[in-house]
């Protein structure tokens, strides 16, 4: 097909939709393309539906990343309440080494996401699978990559400037989460399988029923055998693992992906360098945006008060990461929407989403933040016992809440970005405002005008409203007639018609 003389105003392909979903899809086109209606009228039965659409993805999407989350966030509590030094063992490992392979991983992972919504969309359902397992087999041997990493990260954050006491304190921690990396390396491909498929709630019913069992698990190992850090660690990968097999499971017994997986293949071996170009410039994106808080915390283990401005900081962050984890959830639903509407030839539709989507996930970040303040003395006794951690916490919480806005839009402006594939243009984009601007700014404030951790967390907040301001004007501005074209242009380029070599 020539790609050129496609009319984008109709379907690429039939669309991917059955059933009702198909009709709630196309009526949703056609109400935003009948001029002959008033706009008001229009605009209210659209937005009904799109939300419908959208809860319908991100909810159970939510609840899967804050669960997830709170694993990691239990795991921190647990080692905080062992003593301070402990908290800032765990805060370190978890923000300084494991979140550096967490977005490694997500940002390959993201690769994925593109091309199987976009994939799902035009019905090229065989494709589905081939992707997974090349993303994975390409995140699988990034593992051992990192696994390097996490073995000398007691060195690494010496050489850091993290003092020696808490970087082997953390090293411990680390070396419990080796086997997470690889869960990862499966984990964020199948996650993203099953997302463009709108299948999201049996992650959900998964992962619950993993974050009970890892909180006795983690209770057993910390307090009753007495494994302390290293149990802790041990038992958030094991909890990793039990979700990644439970999620290959279901893809392999149910009914709903019996067209996407079809068996494995060594097709998946075939194209891998194409594939890895792709996910690098995925990983580049999200990389520098994930590791963007990350440097904050190491930062701030360079101040003059380390263990209590990681203390401080590390409170902040990961309650900021636990809410977070609302605006992954939209923006896996404005990923799998937009690259879904895009592969069906919806552009209308996709361009309706984002406005949707943005608006929703403001509103919620902007409630959680009231409450943050609200609550912004007491917060901190959830992790520890200080009245000095608590205090410092206080002193953050503005600067907390200003982030909870910002996650609110930025998060979910990613999403689009990657159900578009732009994501070779949001890293550049991030490398200026992050590494250009928000960290010089940082340090200037934290340490040359010696404003600490407040200051730190002031400057890099400047990269992020600019970050924020960038990607909103060029998503305002996208021709997404155009975007359904280039759709089309990337699934024939990807697309491969070989049969799977056997089924499981």
């Amino acid at each position: 097909m020539d790609s050129s003389s496609h009319d984008a105003s109709q379907p690429l392909l039939e669309n991917h939709l059955s059933g009702k979903e198909n009709e709630t899809s196309n009526e949703l086109e056609e109400i935003l393309s009948n001029t002959g209606q008033p706009f008001i009228q229009r605009f209210k039965v659209a937005t009904w539906i799109e939300v419908k659409l959208l809860f319908h993805l991100a909810a159970p999407a939510v609840a899967v990343y804050m669960i997830n989350y709170l694993m990691s966030m239990s795991t921190q509590i647990f080692s905080g309440h062992l003593g301070n030094l402990e908290l800032a063992a765990a805060s370190l490992g978890n923000t300084g080494i494991q979140i550096f392979a967490y977005g490694l991983m997500l940002g390959m992972g993201s690769a994925v996401e593109t091309l199987c919504g976009q994939a799902f969309g035009a019905k090229k359902y065989d494709m589905l699978g081939i992707y997974l397992q090349r993303s994975t087999i390409l995140l699988s041997l990034t593992g051992v990559l990192l696994t390097i990493i996490y073995i000398f990260s007691k060195p690494i954050l010496i050489f850091l400037g993290q003092s020696p006491q808490i970087a082997s304190a953390a090293a411990l921690f680390v070396y419990g989460l080796i086997p997470q990396i690889f869960a990862y390396a499966v984990n964020f491909p199948i996650q993203k399988f099953m997302q463009a498929q709108s299948v999201v709630q049996p992650s959900a019913y998964i992962s619950t029923a993993t974050l009970v069992l890892h909180l006795l698990l983690s209770w057993v190992a910390v307090y009753k055998i007495g494994l302390g850090l290293l149990g802790a660690s041990l038992v958030l990968s094991i909890s990793w693992w039990i979700i990644v097999v439970g999620q290959f499971i279901y893809i392999v017994k149910s009914e709903k992906c019996k067209n996407t997986w079809t068996g494995f293949s060594l097709l998946a071996f075939s194209g891998l360098w194409g594939f890895f170009k792709l996910s690098t410039a995925s990983a580049v994106m999200l990389c520098l945006e994930t590791w963007y808080f990350q440097i904050l915390v190491l930062l701030a283990g360079l101040l003059p008060n380390p263990e209590l401005a990681l203390d401080a900081l590390s409170i902040c962050t990961t309650i900021s990461g636990w809410v977070f984890m609302i605006s992954v959830g939209f923006n896996a639903a404005a990923s799998v929407r937009v690259s879904n509407e895009l592969g069906a030839g919806h552009p209308k539709s996709a361009a309706f989403s984002v406005i949707v989507v943005n608006v929703i996930a403001f509103i919620i970040s902007v409630i959680a933040a009231i409450i943050i303040l609200a609550l912004r003395r007491v917060i901190s006794y959830a992790f520890t016992e200080g009245e000095v951690v608590a205090d410092a916490v206080s002193d953050l919480s503005p600067l907390l809440a200003l982030t909870l806005v910002l996650n609110g839009i930025q998060p979910v402006l990613s999403g689009v970005a990657v159900g578009c594939g732009w994501q070779t243009f949001v890293a550049y984009v991030n490398v200026g405002c992050y590494y250009f601007v928000g960290i010089p700014l940082g340090s200037l404030f934290g340490f040359y005008f010696n404003l600490g951790a407040k200051g730190i967390w002031s400057g890099m907040l400047g990269g992020t409203v600019m970050q924020t301001i960038i990607l909103l004007w060029v998503t305002l501005r996208t021709d997404w007639t155009k975007e359904v074209e280039a759709a089309l242009k990337r699934l024939d380029k990807w697309e491969n018609k070989e049969e799977p070599l056997f089924k499981s």
